[in-house]
């Protein structure tokens, strides 16, 4: 290759990314540990792929084309306890993939996750490209949860979340915890990180004597979890959501087949016009 000359091809988990097969971030890990091949060899995480290579994972085989991205496609899932968001679980555990619209092309990638006994908003997408931005610390993405916890919590407890506690893989903290009201040994506050590392939110309250005994999570980022999405289903997101969303996540807005009719045509050079 001449010095200088721009390089051919688009990089392997980018272009997986962008077809739904992953976020980048499990890309560059499958890609690591020897689980994607392109053109019967194992990848190495600097590849590029061209027209016409092919690229197998999971037994499953793609033909890189020149223009192979399927519609992005980005759902809300109402998330019960009990179901794990993975694709298959070595216990038999029912997984949220189960629940979700099958697709021809790509497949659903999870924008985060929650837990086994976490329920509420999952965002899923078949952009990997698009997953990957809205769950990079770089981004700073609000995630607000509902929170149940047993007994009282005192003004000192409070303090020390939103300053910010040692955990074992670092400090913490919450950006805002408000009072949600609650009777008894019940007290339920809502509480926003921008983070999602393991179990965060539980570990956070643990980390200063208090037990979670219900969470779910109701907003990530500018996307609400309604009241009228059941637990167990999913909705596609609205225009504004997504408008809203890709513009945090950095990406070009979409434009829309209804937009498009509606932009006038160019009258043709000499017609058209009044002298």
């Amino acid at each position: 290759m001449t010095e200088g000359a721009p390089l051919k091809g688009e990089r392997l988990q980018k272009f997986l990314a962008a077809r739904g097969w992953g976020s980048r971030r499990e890309l560059e890990q499958w890609i690591a540990a020897g689980q994607i091949r392109v053109n019967g060899r194992s990848a190495s995480l600097g590849d590029r792929v061209l027209p016409g290579d092919r690229i197998t994972m999971d037994r499953r085989t793609v033909r890189v084309e020149a223009d192979a991205r399927p519609a992005r496609r980005i759902i809300v899932y109402n998330k019960p306890e009990g179901e794990v968001v993975s694709r298959t679980d070595p216990e038999g555990r029912p997984t949220v993939f189960e629940r979700l619209p099958v697709l021809k092309k790509g497949r659903w990638v999870a924008v985060g996750r929650l837990d086994l006994n976490t329920s509420g908003l999952l965002l899923l997408t078949t952009d990997g490209e698009l997953a990957n931005r809205l769950m990079h610390p770089s981004r700073a993405v609000e995630r607000e949860y509902a929170v149940r916890v047993l007994g009282e919590v005192d003004r000192s407890q409070l303090d020390r979340l939103r300053a910010g506690v040692e955990l074992e893989d670092g400090p913490a903290h919450f950006e805002r915890i408000n009072d949600a009201g609650g009777q008894g040994a019940n007290r339920w506050f809502h509480a926003v990180i921008v983070e999602g590392r393991n179990r965060e939110v539980r570990r956070l309250w643990e980390a200063v004597g208090v037990r979670v005994s219900r969470l779910i999570r109701l907003r990530y980022g500018p996307v609400m979890l309604s009241r009228r999405l059941a637990r167990g289903r999913w909705r596609e997101l609205e225009p504004r959501e997504r408008t809203a969303l890709l513009d945090m996540a950095g990406l070009p807005k979409e434009v829309s087949e209804r937009t498009r009719a509606r932009r006038p045509r160019r009258a043709p050079a000499g017609k058209g016009r009044r002298r």
